[in-house]
């Protein structure tokens, strides 16, 4: 495999590219659906634990030094993850967001988890794309200075999104 050249500028003109498709979801106004989306949220919930899954495989099979199977196990995560921003893009393109409907403690613990998700989602894009880059480039040292941060905050998303849907699921179609 080649190397892939300026690792640095393709991850921020590729995450550059995902923030303007975000943005632009909120920005303008929903499109009428040609399907029922009710179906999209659940989804997305299972493409994050499907990433959460395939990301501590991916740790297993480095912590024992069988980097195929981690290059393989990251490959299946970032997919899980693109079905998952296609499926959310889909979801909020068409459908007004659900507003929590809950009280309490839980009204809190929601409303963090949801903030801190989507903060860090933002944060790790670049991340996990420089650490991509990094470690298909074989820049191993690099690679791992990268996945110290990006590792953890991946997880933390995919997990806090899998937990964000199950404290808003009962609001859907309210």
């Amino acid at each position: 495999m080649r190397p892939i050249r300026a690792p640095g500028r393709l991850a921020g003109v590729l995450s550059a590219a995902v923030y303007a498709v975000i943005a632009a979801l909120f920005a303008l106004p929903k499109v009428p659906a040609p399907f029922d989306t009710s179906f999209l949220p659940p989804l997305i919930a299972g493409w994050n634990a499907l990433a959460t899954v395939f990301l501590l495989l991916a740790y297993r099979a480095i912590r024992r030094r069988d980097v195929e199977r981690h290059r393989n196990f990251i490959f299946a995560a970032l997919a899980a993850t693109a079905l998952f921003l296609l499926s959310y893009v889909a979801y909020h393109l068409t459908t007004p967001s659900t507003p929590y409907g809950g009280e309490g403690l839980l009204k809190g613990v929601y409303y963090v988890l949801l903030f801190t998700h989507i903060v860090l989602a933002a944060v790790i894009v670049p991340l996990v794309l420089l650490a991509l880059f990094r470690g298909l480039n074989r820049e191993d040292r690099l690679h791992r200075r990268i996945v110290r941060f990006a590792f953890p905050l991946w997880l933390y998303v995919s997990v806090s999104g899998v937990l964000v849907y199950v404290l808003i699921a009962p609001y859907y179609g309210r």
